[in-house]
């Protein structure tokens, strides 16, 4: 029978919340939660319950209506939070407002503060299963986490190891009133029809499947704990802290299931969606395999995987947009400009002498080719291709370099050399230059 001594269970294994968030939509799960954790005298006055508005049914404004009133009659404090649920791309709806929801109850979570969620093991049951027909890996037959970090705060699922039905029991037996959301009837969304045409079926043959995949998910997460920490030390002899790349040579001493752990690794410290396991093969075939001296380009969810000599890159899809030249306004000290790159001049002991720089006309130019510069403390003038072949910056980076003239004369380039013409080691007199992407 479910109990106060579930909540009390749960939230002993962590630190004591400064603030408690309730995830609660109205309907029987989250209402029975918020029931059990408004009854605990010391937490009560920590909760606000969070109904989040999608904006996609139009009983959506009633519900928020119902679950105020239901939270004021349990004395706990309530807030709405309305969101765009609309799905991009590629998304599904329920991503779409899944990743809606998370993103809004993130942005609310300061330092020891937690959010409590109300799925439930038939839940978890469902997650599993919809993992396992996707073809996933250890980390998504693990299912949904007890708990997590989120945003500054902590997540979690006190319910998750509750059956359904003792869920039902306690609502009945306390006469809540919970909101029931017609859409959750409709089969087209494939966790709905797993939990009204398929679950049903398969607990006529397996009663207990709920808790024993929850077991086998237990059983998952464990494995994974494991499997992470092999790719923990395999993975940081691969990586460039620098520029979050990975080293080619070293990712070929191992063998390619070792390969394809350290890539997906890569994917996850980047915070990326998982790599299906097609295109993590298509890395390494395609990208990885090839000659040092091409240019491969595979792409996929908005960003393109390129190698460059020894370095295997992950590069955010930029925006296709025309670099323009433009003068630098006198007296302001940055400037946005293509590519979503803002360049700022900050005072330094070595640089542009700031009298010299707030005298000229500065002008942002991009390159047209041909261009070349003398450098402090070398001898003649280098071309821009071959400094930044000898710097090691990938061709796709070097167009979108913004290059500074000073009354029609190269000046710098970036924030990566000045011209020995115009460079200064006069203290408290200069300026430097801030390439921020």
């Amino acid at each position: 029978m479910l109990s106060l001594q579930v909540i009390e269970s749960a939230l002993a294994q962590h630190k004591q919340p400064r603030h408690v968030y309730i995830g609660y939509s109205g309907g029987v799960d989250s209402h029975v939660l918020l029931h059990l954790c408004a009854s605990i005298t010391p937490l009560k006055d920590k909760i606000t319950a969070v109904y989040v508005h999608h904006g996609l049914q139009a009983e959506a404004e009633a519900w928020a209506g119902h679950c105020e009133k239901a939270a004021e009659g349990l004395g706990v404090g309530f807030l709405v939070l309305r969101v765009n649920a609309v799905a991009a791309p590629g998304e599904s709806p329920e991503e779409a407002a899944r990743n809606a929801r998370y993103a809004a109850l993130k942005s609310l979570m300061a330092c020891d503060d937690m959010l409590l969620l109300a799925q439930h093991r038939e839940d978890q049951l469902e997650t599993v299963l919809l993992q396992l027909f996707r073809g996933a890996g250890l980390r998504g037959l693990s299912g949904m986490p007890e708990s997590m970090a989120f945003g500054r705060g902590v997540m979690l699922r006190p319910l998750l190891n509750v059956a359904k039905q003792a869920i039902t029991d306690y609502a009945q037996a306390h006469r809540l009133n919970w909101v029931e959301d017609p859409s959750n009837q409709r089969n087209d969304y494939d966790r709905n029809y797993l939990r009204n045409a398929i679950v049903p079926l398969l607990k006529q043959r397996w009663p207990a499947i709920d808790k024993t995949v929850a077991r086998s998910a237990r059983h998952c997460a464990d494995a994974e704990v494991l499997v992470s920490e092999v790719a923990d030390e395999l993975f940081s002899a691969v990586f460039n802290a620098a520029d979050k790349t990975l080293y080619i040579g070293r990712l070929l001493e191992h063998q390619n299931h070792q390969q394809q752990l350290v890539i997906r690794h890569w994917f996850q410290r980047l915070g990326l969606k998982m790599p299906a396991q097609a295109f993590v093969g298509r890395i390494l075939t395609q990208v990885v395999a090839a000659g040092e001296n091409s240019n491969p380009v595979l792409s996929g969810q908005g960003y393109d995987i390129r190698r460059y000599r020894d370095k295997l890159y992950c590069v955010e899809q930029a925006a296709q947009e025309s670099l323009q030249d433009v003068v630098w306004p006198v007296g302001q000290a940055s400037i946005k400009i293509g590519n979503n790159q803002t360049l700022s001049c900050v005072p330094s002991s070595a640089g542009i002498l700031r009298e010299q720089w707030r005298d000229a006309r500065v002008e942002v130019r991009f390159r047209r080719g041909g261009e070349k510069i003398c450098l402090p403390g070398r001898t003649g003038h280098h071309s821009l291709k071959n400094l930044f072949q000898e710097a090691g910056i990938p061709p796709w980076e070097r167009e979108c370099i913004p290059l500074i003239y000073l009354n029609d004369v190269l000046a710098a380039v970036g924030d990566k050399w000045i011209s020995a013409a115009f460079y200064s080691e006069k203290t408290q007199a200069c300026i430097s230059l801030s390439l921020q992407r």
